[in-house]
């Protein structure tokens, strides 16, 4: 990682959009840093999108959607769209997989989760578990603190049962089906701007080793400062590292990105 304040100014004037997760990247304590979201309404303000992927649940999200200036969150780690609708503003809720095979999956997720909480001492679902639509998720740092051999063990048993499982900042999610934070990406911004998802006009910001994936896959990709909690656990590191934590630093990027825009 080098430091944000070394990326070049050309290479941000060429974003067109941002892609940001939520939990410690705009958030600290599951409240929006006032930074972050002034911020987000600067960014709004410039024409600049922006589209929040978080492994939190529809039920947790759908206020957000509606009241934070951003196109869209796509919650539970690429599962669910939300968004105001254009037409009357209530919210608009989308999903990747249809209705049969989400009561299926239900069935299965609900086994798992048993089966965790069986297996695995000290185990807990996150406090957010009943608004959650189509994954589990069990806590790790949020209300619960979990060791890395249980947060592995975790892990473990979500995959014996044919679940997706990552880690982060807060709780270990578990899914089932191939959408992640990279699927949600090449889903919304096609659906919310119509124009194809090239991942070369996206900066991303995330915190943690969920977002992974984002950092591979999105050359101007960005870590909050906080991210060093999960530097060893990394297998890939984001380009770039800012200064200040949490929702300051997603504001680092976002004044950095501002200035660097061409005048329109």
């Amino acid at each position: 990682m080098q430091a944000f304040s070394l990326c070049p100014a050309a290479d941000l004037g060429r974003i067109h959009g941002l892609l940001t997760d939520i939990d410690d990247t705009l958030t600290a304590e599951g409240e929006i840093a006032p930074a972050a979201l002034q911020a987000l309404w600067d960014l709004q303000a410039a024409g600049i999108p922006v589209i929040a992927i978080t492994g939190r649940p529809s039920g947790w999200s759908e206020a957000f959607a509606l009241s934070w200036p951003v196109r869209a969150i796509v919650a539970e780690n690429g599962a669910v769209m939300l968004r105001a609708d254009a037409s009357n503003g209530q919210l608009r809720r989308e999903f990747c997989q249809d209705a049969s095979a989400r009561a299926v999956n239900f069935e299965r997720l609900r086994h798992c989760a048993a089966d965790v909480l069986r297996r695995v001492p000290g185990s807990v679902l996150a406090t957010d578990s009943a608004g959650r639509l189509t994954d589990i998720a069990v806590d790790h740092s949020e209300h619960a603190h979990l060791d890395e051999a249980q947060i592995a063990a975790v892990c473990a048993v979500m995959r014996e049962h044919g679940l997706q499982a990552t880690v982060s900042s807060i709780h270990i999610n578990g899914w089932i089906g191939e959408h992640s934070k990279w699927t949600a990406a090449a889903w919304a911004v096609p659906a919310l701007l119509n124009r194809p998802f090239d991942a070369r006009d996206w900066v991303y910001v995330g915190d943690s080793t969920n977002d992974q994936q984002m950092f591979a896959k999105i050359p101007l990709s960005v870590g909050v400062a906080n991210i060093a909690r999960f530097v060893p656990q990394l297998q890939t590191l984001p380009a770039y590292v800012t200064q200040a934590e949490r929702g300051e630093g997603f504001a680092e990027v976002a004044r950095a990105l501002l200035a660097a825009q061409p005048r329109r």
